[in-house]
């Protein structure tokens, strides 16, 4: 079974999600009690966000907002933590990306739900939002 056989087409997502990002959690980003800090994940988000944004047009994408995040689940040294993302809504010059992320733990390879963010990305070109509908990718919003 395909890993993104596990994360079909939510409703209200205008694309099928995708494995963004696929990263091991490694010791030097662990805090006092053995587990991976929150705001690791946090920045993968960010990351994983605009790999979902960039997909849409070639754009230098910044984060303007990111919904409340909680975390379900620890992530643990060896796990390897997956960013599937995809659209929920497309504007003129930004578009809101969700990102579930995973961990696949290292000894079981069990796959538990760690958390779930919101996002918004905005198209810059020139240091100024961009309408993004003018530079579409052919790939657009298939599936």
């Amino acid at each position: 079974m395909a890993l993104a056989d596990n994360h079909p087409k939510p409703e209200g997502a205008l694309n099928e999600p995708a494995l963004s990002m696929r990263v091991v959690a490694m010791p030097r980003e662990t805090n006092p009690y053995g587990t991976i800090f929150g705001g690791i994940i946090l920045s993968y988000i960010d990351q994983a966000g605009f790999v979902e944004a960039r997909r849409h047009a070639d754009l230098a994408w910044v984060t303007a907002a990111v919904d409340r995040v909680e975390f379900h689940a620890p992530v643990h040294v060896g796990d390897i933590v997956n960013y599937f993302t995809y659209t929920t809504r497309l504007g003129k010059t930004s578009l809101d990306v969700r990102i579930e992320v995973s961990a696949e733990r290292f000894h079981t390879r069990e796959s538990v739900h760690v958390t779930t963010a919101n996002m918004t990305m905005v198209g810059m070109r020139d240091g100024r939002p961009y309408p993004f509908g003018e530079c579409l990718r052919d790939s657009d919003l298939k599936g």
